[in-house]
């Protein structure tokens, strides 16, 4: 069917026409002609706040998108004020919700036409949840004003949680929950991290703010038998992730309480999971220093578990002081008996699987 495209002179052009277009100008959804309705990253503007029991919402634009009605660009020239919330319930909490609606009569039959910051009260519970507006309505959620029983104190405050974050297509889209991949290449800012859509799943791009993060790998056996602890051991592990690749320092120092293990055998092999899963499986990512004390050191390799997701450590070298040693995989009795103050130190890197 033929179409009035924009703007050649002397077409007219309907308010759907119009919208459809607009289509083009922010992000998709994934459906045709659709979007991803939002205020615009970094704007103060349609900022909730409270004055008492009265709900303020500040000037401020955003963008309203409805299936198959293309998208509603919403500008609000002052503050408004869509009333007073509800007086708190005697014994039960309540979440209530604001949001920007437009009311299009040849849409939703309202016989409105206008744009509006309206409040809805929800349901006290137990467990409350922000109410959904019902009929048809084209809007887009501003915050949720949580309001405390009688019994709690009746306070009520403003999340701005719900409000969603709208850009142009190819932007960043900053999002606290995790959006649709729509195409390769395809970013988001989860608050955290910057993820990149590869096709299949959300790669971590780029952490932020690019410094290394804690971690406790959880201390196991090949077996499944005879699990050793780490009590009152000192464990400084750390790892920093760009992309998929993954660095990471592992330095354990046992303690009076550790446990290495009750009638621990050679087969207990020992295994520490790593920070991110590795797509490099029984290979050899990192070297390390075992340490039994200031008398003797011994280095070696570790190794990934077949599943990808732990590290196995070995033996490779003899001691200084040529004590025989048992060589081999490392466990609770090699490469000898552990004990309080022996360390443990492991540095490498590899390919995460995602």
């Amino acid at each position: 069917m033929p179409v009035d495209p924009w703007a050649i002179d002397t077409l007219a052009f309907s308010g759907l026409e119009a919208r459809n277009v607009d289509s083009a100008f922010v992000m998709g959804n994934g459906s045709a002609l659709g979007s991803q309705s939002g205020v615009r990253p970094g704007d103060p503007g349609l900022t909730v706040t409270l004055a008492g029991t009265t709900i303020n919402c500040s000037a401020g634009v955003a963008v309203v998108a409805y299936a198959g009605q293309g998208v509603y660009r919403v500008a609000l020239p002052t503050s408004v004020s869509p009333g007073t919330y509800t007086a708190a319930h005697a014994t039960l909490n309540r979440l209530d919700l604001v949001y920007l609606r437009v009311w299009d009569n040849s849409v939703d039959a309202s016989g409105l036409n206008k744009g509006d910051v309206v409040y809805l009260a929800g349901t006290p519970s137990a467990s409350p949840v922000a109410p959904t507006p019902a009929g048809t309505q084209i809007y887009v959620p501003l915050a949720t004003i949580s309001v405390l029983s009688v019994s709690n104190g009746s306070t009520a405050s403003v999340s701005t949680a719900v409000r969603p974050y709208t850009v142009a297509p190819g932007g960043i889209l900053p999002s606290a929950s995790t959006p649709t991949g729509l195409y390769v290449g395809q970013y988001w800012d989860d608050g955290t991290n910057l993820r990149r859509w590869n096709g299949t799943t959300w790669d971590t791009y780029q952490k932020v703010p690019l410094a290394s993060t804690a971690w406790t790998p959880t201390w196991t056996t090949s077996t499944g038998l005879h699990s050793p602890s780490y009590g009152n051991a000192t464990i400084d592990c750390r790892y920093y992730k760009l992309g998929r690749l993954v660095n990471f320092w592992m330095n354990i120092v046992f303690g009076s309480t550790t446990n290495f293990g009750a009638s621990a055998t050679t087969g207990d092999n020992w295994q520490f999971t790593l920070p991110a899963t590795s797509a490099m499986l029984t290979y050899p990512v990192a070297s390390v220093t075992y340490e039994a004390g200031t008398s003797r050191g011994v280095t070696g390799n570790a190794v990934t578990t077949s599943d990808g997701l732990n590290l196995q450590l070995n033996v490779s070298s003899a001691a200084v002081n040529s004590v025989a040693l048992q060589a081999g995989v490392v466990d609770s009795l090699s490469p000898w008996t552990w004990a309080s103050g022996n360390r443990l130190n492991v540095v490498g890197q590899y390919e995460a699987a995602s």
